[in-house]
């Protein structure tokens, strides 16, 4: 037989490449289904919806606000389980619909107007007095990120360096602009200071300084989350 004719003949199906890249395609096109049908279900199962958003997130803080809504003992409304859901605004817009024609129910369209940066759905069954104070007075103290602006003046003393070890003034407060020396086994400030002004009220924070206000425990920052709006049994408001 020759070359050409068995270069004609079919391949064994085992034998046969399985490109990864499909692979992965398909598996992400199901995931983003579950991910549709899991926030449709989440309407179906709750009496309404809030989308909200935050700033900073950190998971640290994030989860008292899952501890306050996981699910409780019980049969009242209080006591029935919520959810959040985070990210993938997109995936989130689609599986409330854009349009009259395509959203899941009626005048969910208008939360999907409202979804962009960072925000996330939260599906619950309790009552809304209870929800909107909840977040009213959610507000937990957070160290201060690059960019952010400082509220107030920080002074930093010869008793806030005196905890530290003297192998930070290489390896840390030098490199933060401190202005540190050891003396007698001490870090302590330079030219007899007995403070020094590590930020002004109104100034814009820099990486370096952010990391010295986290050394000494200081937090500048609030993490907060807002709620945006509010939609239940087809009812869509939009929340101050």
């Amino acid at each position: 037989r020759s070359i050409k004719d068995k270069a004609k003949m079919p391949l064994s199906k085992r034998a046969r490449l399985v490109h990864l890249t499909k692979t992965a395609k398909r598996s992400t096109r199901e995931h983003k289904s579950e991910f549709v049908q899991e926030v449709r279900d989440a309407i179906d199962n709750h009496e309404q919806l809030y989308l909200f958003s935050y700033e900073n997130m950190r998971s640290s803080k994030f989860k008292d606000i899952r501890m306050h809504f996981r699910p409780k003992t019980g049969d009242d409304a209080m006591d029935m389980p919520s959810k959040i859901m985070l990210g993938k605004n997109k995936l989130l817009q689609i599986a409330l619909g854009r349009t009259p024609e395509d959203e899941y129910a009626d005048n969910l369209r208008h939360v999907s107007k409202e979804i962009s940066e960072s925000v996330g759905l939260l599906f619950t069954s309790r009552p809304r007095s209870e929800v909107e104070e909840y977040f009213a007075n959610f507000v937990e103290p957070d160290f201060a990120r690059a960019g952010s602006v400082a509220p107030r003046d920080v002074f930093i003393t010869n008793e806030m360096l005196f905890n530290h070890p003297v192998s930070m003034v290489e390896q840390q407060f030098r490199k933060q602009g401190l202005p540190v020396k050891i003396d007698n086994g001490k870090i302590v400030l330079l030219d007899g200071l007995t403070e020094y002004r590590l930020c002004k009220e109104g100034e814009t924070l820099s990486p370096e300084k952010c990391k010295a206000l986290t050394h000494f425990g200081i937090k500048l920052s609030e993490f907060r989350v807002k709620l945006v709006c509010r939609w239940s049994q087809g009812e869509f408001e939009k929340l101050d």
